[in-house]
């Protein structure tokens, strides 16, 4: 990719080791070398958008254009159709909610190019006593039976006989063994153990999410395209490649995983059991990236969750605290557009760039999610959400795309002042009442103190209430 991009060396990333000479910046009087965000309220020409019609038929395409041509790169015209298929179906128990889950496999057409064979895995979980659809959370992670139903008691004396039948026939002295010891047996139901409990003493998000009367789909972004630079000519960009590298233009694993979930919603919709109008996405990290980007691009969801997003999810690109570009550029440089290299660039063709050249900012990815609901959440440093996510940064952001929330006639963030000025609220103490909100938790790198929050803020939008 350097080579496509005429790049000779890229500036190196800061080390997140606060103990290293090279630690990244924590100064807040050095984090803004580029003041000034840029506007996502004024049109490439220098004219401003005042109505609503302007952001949707001129602004909103500028910004998704340049954020496809500079930063996370364009989905190509042709990408292959998905064929879901439910793998099985299974009546579990999340926590003390009975709910059927089905594993499901989305095949992709390989047909242009067999080599490359790329099979999406999801796992949607619904309650079983639910009285009609529900909101249904798209949570980016591992997919899987989450609490496989077991044998039962009658079930589990056949397994042992026929087990202790098969152990004889393979060594009859085992028969004595099993007279003398008749109440033993080789296989045993999973004792009931209570699950490991949130940062905040709550339970997991999956049983608060199937306790409120929600939805939630596991969908595993690895099973669409790895999450390093090697697999690039695999997963879904491969088989699009046809096993070729990537052009600097093309889309880069954020934007693949973010595909992915679209190829998802589009199983959804269709499923009785899930209210089409109300699914959502959430993600941690690089999922809360991949979370951010998915909303940001696919209007079809409603709502999302962005947990400790960094660099390349809510926080500035341009601010000078923590991750940097050039983490990413000499780093994870397959989470983006191969052009996104250009702005780690030292030595180059073109010269050089900075992270001050780059066109757009997190402020206008937030924006392209107005006004659909959307939540920013963090957690705080002590407990291992580092500085290097720059919670400061992305609350700078989140206050910028404010405006064009309320341009949209949906609130935003009850602040004072601007992105400049404004302050951060108090740990737990979080701007909820509009459409976008933000709140930071007093636990670590996770979301799962704010999902209660999370739940309750979006059931309050959308009208939802567990059944009686």
């Amino acid at each position: 990719m350097m080579d496509q991009l005429g790049i000779k060396a890229l500036r190196p990333g800061p080390s997140g080791d606060e103990k290293a000479l090279n630690h990244a910046n924590y100064d807040e009087s050095k984090a803004n070398p580029y003041p000034d965000l840029p506007d996502p309220l004024t049109l490439n020409d220098g004219g401003k958008v005042t109505t609503p019609q302007m952001w949707w038929e001129k602004r909103r395409p500028e910004i998704v254009a340049m954020y496809e041509r500079y930063v996370y790169g364009r989905i190509p015209k042709e990408v292959p159709t998905v064929k879901w298929s439910v793998t099985a179906v299974d009546h579990e128990m999340i926590g003390f909610t009975p709910v059927i889950a089905k594993d499901l496999v989305g095949q992709v057409d390989n047909s242009s190019y067999p080599a490359i064979s790329v099979k999406i895995h999801m796992t949607l979980v619904t309650p079983a006593n639910a009285k009609g659809p529900v909101p249904v959370l798209v949570m980016f992670g591992r997919a899987g039976f989450p609490a496989p139903h077991e044998p039962s008691g009658e079930d589990f004396d056949r397994i042992n006989a026929a087990w202790k039948a098969l152990l004889v026939q393979q060594d009859p002295s085992l028969k004595e063994v099993f007279a003398n010891h008749p109440a033993w047996q080789p296989v045993k139901a999973t004792p009931f153990q209570f699950p490991a409990l949130n940062a905040d003493g709550g339970l997991p998000n999956t049983w608060q999410l199937a306790a409120a009367g929600w939805g939630f789909a596991l969908l595993d972004p690895a099973s669409v395209q790895a999450d390093d630079g090697a697999g690039m000519t695999r997963g879904i960009i491969g088989l699009v490649n046809k096993g070729q590298p990537r052009k600097p233009e093309d889309w880069g694993a954020l934007r693949a995983w973010g595909w992915g979930a679209g190829r998802a919603l589009d199983y959804l919709v269709t499923d009785p059991s899930v209210d089409a109008k109300h699914v959502g996405i959430e993600g941690v990290s690089r999922y809360g990236k991949a979370a951010l980007v998915t909303m940001a691009f696919d209007q079809r969801f409603a709502m999302v969750l962005v947990g400790s997003s960094g660099k390349g999810g809510a926080t500035p690109l341009r601010r000078n605290y923590g991750e940097a570009v050039e983490s990413l550029t000499g780093g994870e440089y397959y989470w983006m557009a191969g052009d996104f290299m250009k702005y780690g660039a030292s030595e180059a063709s073109f010269g050089s760039k900075t992270p001050g050249d780059i066109p757009v900012d997190s402020n206008e990815l937030i924006a392209l999610c107005a006004p659909r609901l959307t939540f920013i959440s963090y957690g705080i440093p002590e407990k291992g959400d580092a500085h290097w996510l720059d919670h400061e940064g992305s609350f700078m952001a989140t206050v910028d795309a404010s405006r064009v929330f309320t341009l949209l006639g949906a609130k935003g963030l009850d602040v004072e002042g601007d992105y400049h000025t404004a302050k951060m609220p108090p740990v737990n103490q979080g701007f909820l009442s509009g459409k976008l909100a933000w709140r930071q938790h007093d636990g670590g790198h996770t979301d799962a103190p704010n999902m209660k929050y999370f739940i309750d803020w979006t059931d309050k939008f959308i009208g939802h209430t567990l059944p009686q």
